[in-house]
């Protein structure tokens, strides 16, 4: 573990990505001075956070609910520093509403911590001790989160941010680092309680990517706790996009550009040194080189992979090659299909939570239109006109079944329409209620995000692949850095915002001369 020596700050970085860790990085690089140019070959900024417009509905592309806006949470720390305002939100109350198959009657997350104690013995009897040590280790996690640890440690400095961030009262997860849900579930003897493990293994789907069984255990019980209070999740007023918007406005106002439709083809290095990236205006079609020493590139550990050109030519350094292998011995990652509907108010069932989850088929595994994620828009939260709403319902899917098929059009039309009948059963849906509907794939995400393949979510956290074990905000090309869902601590709004955040701190470090006692430097 070598420590950098301080080098000068660089005259410009450039970040690659217009999502919300690349806006938060470039945010918070220009407050503090560095001047900074944003690149996205998107025409709206944001990424999986942003939103699009038809006929009178705004439609929230991917992210619907958002964490750490409450004191002391990522999103009011950082918009804190930026000396912007908050969004307008309300809580997610319950946080979701979950139907397992053959049941009329939801297992409600509520945000109250009392009522979700009593929902859980109601629903599953004799899992309490599963539960109440899952919230100690959120707690502890949540602390330990909440010192700025740097994971994982690639040289000293980073060494020490994390030996800060433990504690005593974090000592506690340490005996837990191995394990996942599935092992604690063996633990505690309620493995075979199947109600149990299906309501996890959707709701650990939705933040890891992965099922109970393989998710790490202390990154499920930050997951599955961040919904009660004092934290929460939010619905914000408008739509996801007024996050990225005041990140923008921060951006501008502090000196730094941001260049929509404009995709970054290539990083170009000299001897494992970031020298240049080539850039191409999709609007007149121009490419040019523009030369830097420093690249914080907000995308996949894939697109990174594909950016080097390292599926044609890797250098023969060691680290470079373990990287690279590293990359390509992941486990592949899920796309989504997503059908997003504008329906009158008729549709929509009185009391609907905003968010419910859906599995139709015990047999048949999550994802592929058998389980669907659904987000409801409220009346007067700016989504739908008076009398309206939106219906946004996604479905993991293979990536693969969607590229290079010579009937997909056929294929996207038969999930639209089985999406359609499975959400019938639940909302009141016809052809009097729908007023517009389209739907995306991973081709149409590939397509406005450029994530390789369409994926969403970022590396699956299994015990290999999280925190500790994961990828570093540093890369092995010198001046290139990591940003976003693949870093830790993993995907939503929260997750890219705290990694956006470590990034910028570690520059802070590496760049800026280090003060002596006094305060001279």
């Amino acid at each position: 573990m070598k420590e950098i020596d301080n080098l000068p700050r660089p005259n410009r970085v450039i970040v690659i990505g217009a999502g919300i860790g690349g806006l938060t990085t470039a945010a918070l690089l220009a407050h503090r001075g560095y001047s900074v140019l944003v690149l996205d070959q998107a025409i709206v900024p944001g990424g999986c956070a942003s939103t699009f417009k038809r006929k009178g509905f705004t439609f929230d592309v991917g992210a619907t609910q958002v964490a750490g806006l409450e004191p002391g949470g990522i999103h009011h720390r950082i918009f804190s520093e930026l000396e912007i305002d908050l969004p307008a939100a309300t809580f997610c109350d319950p946080a979701c509403a979950v139907f397992l198959p053959g049941e009329t009657q939801p297992i409600r997350v509520w945000r109250d911590p009392e009522k979700w104690q009593q929902e859980r013995q109601e629903q599953f009897p004799g899992s309490e001790k599963f539960w109440q040590l899952m919230g100690t280790l959120f707690e502890a996690s949540w602390r330990f989160q909440s010192r700025d640890p740097i994971l994982p440690p690639r040289n000293w400095w980073d060494l020490v941010q994390l030996v800060k961030a433990l504690r005593l009262d974090t000592m506690i997860t340490l005996p837990f680092t191995l394990l996942t849900v599935g092992d604690l579930l063996r633990i505690y003897g309620i493995d075979n309680d199947r109600r149990l493990k299906t309501f996890l293994d959707l709701q650990l789907k939705l933040y890891s990517q992965v099922n109970a069984d393989e998710t790490a255990l202390l990154y499920a019980a930050t997951a599955l706790g961040v919904s009660q209070s004092p934290q929460g999740l939010y619905h914000l007023q408008g739509s996801m996009q007024v996050l990225s918007d005041r990140l923008v406005a921060s951006l501008k106002r502090d000196g730094g550009t941001l260049l929509m439709g404009h995709t970054v083809e290539a990083i170009e290095t000299e001897n494992r040194q970031v020298v240049a990236v080539k850039i191409r205006d999709q609007k007149t079609g121009k490419v040019w080189r523009e030369t830097t020493d420093l690249v914080v590139a907000n995308v996949t550990v894939q697109n990174i992979v594909k950016l080097l050109a390292w599926e044609n030519h890797i250098s023969t350094n060691p680290l470079d090659r373990i990287y690279h292998h590293r990359i390509n011995k992941l486990p592949p990652a899920s796309g989504a299909f997503v059908i997003y509907l504008g329906v009158d108010q008729s549709a929509i069932p009185p009391e609907c939570p905003p968010h419910l989850q859906f599995l139709y088929d015990y047999n048949r595994p999550i994802g592929e239109n058998n389980s669907l994620f659904v987000s409801v828009s409220h009346p007067g939260d700016g989504r739908a006109p008076h009398g309206q709403a939106t219906i946004i319902a996604s479905s993991f899917t293979d990536t693969q079944q969607w590229w290079h098929n010579p009937d997909y059009q056929k294929l996207k039309h038969e999930y639209t329409q089985q999406a359609i009948n499975r959400l019938s059963s639940y909302f009141q849906l016809t052809p009097e209620t729908i007023i517009y509907s389209c739907a995306a794939t991973p081709r149409t995400f590939a397509r406005y995000t450029a994530r390789d393949q369409g994926v969403v979510g970022g590396v699956g956290q299994r015990i290999s692949t999280f925190g500790p074990f994961g990828f570093s905000n540093r890369t092995p090309i010198n001046g290139l850095w990591l940003v976003g869902d693949c870093t830790h601590p993993g995907e939503g709004t929260a997750g890219v915002s705290y990694s956006a955040l470590t990034v910028v701190r570690q520059l802070e470090n590496q760049f800026t001369p280090p003060k002596h006692e006094g305060g001279a430097v």
